[in-house]
């Protein structure tokens, strides 16, 4: 794909053959491709898969409840569909954007940072790390709730939930000092994708057999007028968490050549055979039980035993491998800075470093989960100042920027149109979002055992 060319003074780029001219050298470009971590080597194929299983993490378990309960069937089938498809295509626009003449940017905030200046690379820096601080934190909760439901299957009195986040923070820990990069993660992917396929399945047989047996569901959306509309924001969130992570132009990074193109396969994967499993158990999930269903699906389960506890231990498991993928980009930048670029990753020097870069990484994130154990506010956090405007709004402002001249005045039109609504959305959401965590506070104390 071609972006025409447009010249004026600082802010302004030129932007022709985004891969044609890939090769060119970009030595003294002060958004450079220096990095600790492996780009231009994997294949499609496996970008995809690890898109399709990153997706579909235990983090599902948790959608019936976020998504479908404030929504109610119509307008949560009309919604998952709808915004599916808007967070498709607003990946599919980035991907367009991963080369600027000549330039490669393996970095969100380095792209943004060449085409709209230093302000806007330290607002998207801001904005991915802390939706993937939050997302990270949101999976050691997961991990820890597995670990729990495991042991409440074989004791009346399981221990507190902070231990098991602890684990789940050691665990996390080690496979990312192990296994340091995207890249790295090759031979995971193909085990990851079968524990991702056998627990799903597991799960929805048993949840269909509930289903079934269940003739007193109740789908009716309880509360005030605005309480609901409240709680809809909070469902538009979780869609969107679903859907996409705000670091697309670093997953193409690790992309053979061509990007774009390679890109755009791997997408379709995720948004094809990865949306069918994750939007299934969402789905399946609320008719099965209604809005009694759990924020954690396998609370729900009627047994027998065996699979409650296999279901948990294999997303204990599967989560291992899913947040090492969305949390490479701080990885990456902690890599970058702290280790030596000229030695090997795993010479002794860039070990004792590694070590102590990731020691530090999972003791602060691990802490901060223990003391703030409520995973639905995570997911609608995640999804609303920070993942909104990185998914649709920046995209549209790229295209603007690059494309803005060229472009028919329909084109111009639909993309301001995107970035309005993204603003207005951002709003509504965090808003949605910041009430309940402020609900959850007054109901809960620092480190509850949730």
């Amino acid at each position: 794909m071609d972006v025409e060319s447009r010249t004026s003074n600082d802010n302004s780029v030129s932007t022709l053959n985004l891969e044609h001219v890939q090769d060119k050298d970009t030595s003294n470009d002060s958004y450079d491709i220096s990095t600790a971590h492996t780009i231009d080597k994997d294949s499609w194929q496996q970008v995809g898969l690890m898109l399709v299983t990153g997706f579909n993490c235990g983090w599902i378990f948790s959608f019936s409840n976020l998504i479908m309960v404030p929504l109610g069937w119509t307008w949560g089938v009309i919604l998952l569909f709808v915004v599916g498809f808007y967070t498709a295509y607003a990946n599919w626009l980035l991907a367009a954007f991963h080369f600027i003449d000549g330039r490669r940017f393996i970095r969100y905030r380095d792209l943004m940072g060449f085409v709209y200046g230093k302000k806007m690379y330290h607002l998207t820096w801001i904005s991915q790390f802390l939706t993937l601080l939050l997302g990270n934190m949101g999976f050691i909760l997961l991990g820890g709730k597995a670990l729990k439901e495991i042991n409440s299957e074989f004791s009346d009195s399981p221990l507190r939930l902070q231990y098991y986040i602890v684990v789940t923070g050691a665990a996390y820990f080690i496979f990312s000092f192990s296994i340091p990069t995207i890249s790295a993660m090759r031979n995971w992917l193909g085990a990851s994708a079968v524990v991702t396929l056998t627990y799903i399945v597991f799960l929805l047989i048993v949840a269909v057999k509930d289903g079934k047996s269940n003739s007193d569901k109740d789908y009716s959306i309880s509360g005030s007028k605005v309480s609901k509309v409240f709680s809809s924001f909070g469902a538009i969130s979780a869609i969107i968490v679903t859907n996409t992570s705000g670091m697309l132009p670093e997953i193409q990074s690790t992309l053979r050549k061509p990007a774009v193109k390679n890109m755009r396969k791997a997408l379709f994967s995720q948004y094809t055979v990865g949306v069918l499993f994750y939007y299934g158990v969402t789905i399946v999930g609320y008719w099965a039980y209604g809005t009694a269903v759990s924020s954690y699906i396998p609370e729900n389960l009627s047994g027998p035993r065996w699979i409650n506890v296999l279901v948990n231990v294999i997303v204990f498991l599967q989560s291992i491998v899913s947040q090492h993928m969305f949390v490479a980009p701080i990885h990456e930048a902690l890599d970058t800075r702290f280790l030596e670029l000229g030695q090997g990753m795993h010479s002794g020097e860039n070990l004792k470093r590694l070590f102590l870069v990731r020691v530090c990484f999972y003791t602060g994130n691990t802490f901060i989960a223990a003391a703030f154990p409520f995973m639905g506010d995570f997911v609608n956090l995640l999804g609303s100042f920070s993942l909104v405007p990185l998914t649709f709004m920046f995209p549209s402002m790229l295209f603007l920027k690059l494309k803005g001249k060229t472009a028919r005045t329909e084109k111009k039109a639909w993309h301001w149109i995107n970035i309005v609504f993204a603003f207005l959305l951002t709003i509504a959401t965090t808003i949605s979002a910041l009430r309940f965590i402020v609900q959850n506070i007054q109901k809960y104390q620092f480190f509850a055992d949730a």
